[in-house]
């Protein structure tokens, strides 16, 4: 029989990706502590993705590159939550700040992942596994282990649009396309430069996709904006009224409205990739220096592309090989292999938008693509 919890603090600090990858432990939470007050404590920028999951009773958000980043102000923040006197804290973010916070938060119970001396104050520490298995499932495996949770309540990544967000989302779509338009989404950036497929293969991607009548709409961060505007720079189609860009003009929210109404995502190993899988977009990945195994799109229908390259994966932001050698993970994956599985996806599923799209429960392990091997297991 499982311990009784009566007030759970999940810990999740990590940036969009990894927070879309913890959607699955607060429904597994509810499931098994249907009378427990749950929070989730999270980064105050990416409070569209959470504030409104229904599994969750509050949100606590911390600003971790504004007002809440200086030592007087996190120690304020820490005694905001020994305050709340939680019975059970779940850490599911391996740093000094997230394992500082479990640490020193007075919760009852304190497990999770942890770094070393923090780790001296945890009931229980797992080590992160995402070389071995998949993100979703080593956090799972905390529950399994420290709480003895048997009953998995996984239905993928979750997220719940604001209703502000998805109407400003609708109306947008309205404004900018036809009823009929078949979109597919672009994201070509991502937070290191070495989980970024070519732009000039990006380019050509979309040129073949407007040639045939489909519309592309860039999404990504205000970060992006310069990357998106050299690879439109390389594009055939540049003057088309079937290319859109929506970078760094949406709240995350509105990016999550935005793909439900799209046919399929074209897009990097990325925040934005998770909050497709959520959305339910077909989606066709490229995957350079992340461990395919932690990180692949938790979805059955999306495919992910990558080369054998001995050094995969290196786990880190910048290529220090020169010459042939340099970002080979992602320079020998050609325009053609990844324009076959596009193609494919958009027949299978008639470019249809996500939302019209069946659901697969269980169906978890995207199709991975090694282009030394042919078709590898997930």
């Amino acid at each position: 029989m499982l311990k009784e919890y009566r007030n759970i603090l999940v810990i999740n600090l990590m940036h969009l990706g990894d927070l879309m990858l913890v959607t699955p432990v607060l429904r597994t939470l509810r499931a098994n502590y249907p009378q427990a007050r749950i929070t989730l404590l999270a980064d105050k920028k990416l409070r569209d993705l959470v504030e409104y999951n229904p599994h969750l009773d509050e949100c606590l958000l911390l600003d971790k590159k504004g007002e809440d980043n200086h030592p007087l102000a996190f120690c304020k923040f820490i005694m905001k939550v020994r305050a709340r006197h939680y019975d059970l804290v779940i850490n599911l973010h391996r740093n000094e700040r997230a394992s500082a916070l479990a640490a020193f938060s007075g919760g009852g119970q304190i497990v999770g992942y942890a770094k070393p001396g923090f780790s001296l104050l945890f009931d229980g520490v797992m080590a992160n596994e995402h070389f071995i298995k998949h993100q979703v499932e080593a956090h799972f495996d905390v529950l399994r282990k420290f709480l003895g949770v048997e009953k998995i309540d996984d239905a993928g990544l979750e997220m719940t649009i604001p209703e502000a967000a998805q109407h400003k989302a609708d109306r947008l779509w309205q404004e900018t396309f036809t009823q009929e338009a078949k979109v597919v989404a672009f994201n070509i950036g991502a937070s290191w430069l070495t989980k970024r497929w070519i732009k000039e293969y990006f380019a050509q991607c979309a040129d073949r996709l407007i040639k045939r009548g489909y519309h592309v709409a860039f999404f990504g961060g205000p970060m992006d904006i310069d990357l998106v505007e050299s690879c439109i720079d390389d594009m055939e189609e540049r003057e088309s009224d079937h290319l859109k860009v929506f970078t760094g003009k949406v709240s995350l929210g509105v990016l999550a409205g935005l793909l439900r109404r799209c046919c399929l995502f074209l897009t990097t190993d990325s925040g934005p990739m998770h909050v497709g899988v959520a959305m339910n977009v077909p989606i066709v990945t490229m995957f350079g220096s992340s461990p395919v195994t932690g990180f692949y799109p938790y979805d059955g229908k999306d495919v992910l592309v990558k080369t054998p390259e001995a050094c995969h994966p290196c786990r880190i932001h910048e290529c220090p090989k020169e010459g042939a050698e340099h970002m080979a993970c992602m320079k020998n994956i050609p325009v053609e292999t990844v324009m076959e599985y596009v193609d494919e996806l958009l027949e299978k599923f008639g470019g249809a938008p996500a939302y019209k799209l069946p659901l697969h429960p269980g169906d978890y392990k995207c199709r991975v693509i090694d282009l030394g091997n042919g078709i590898a297991p997930s």
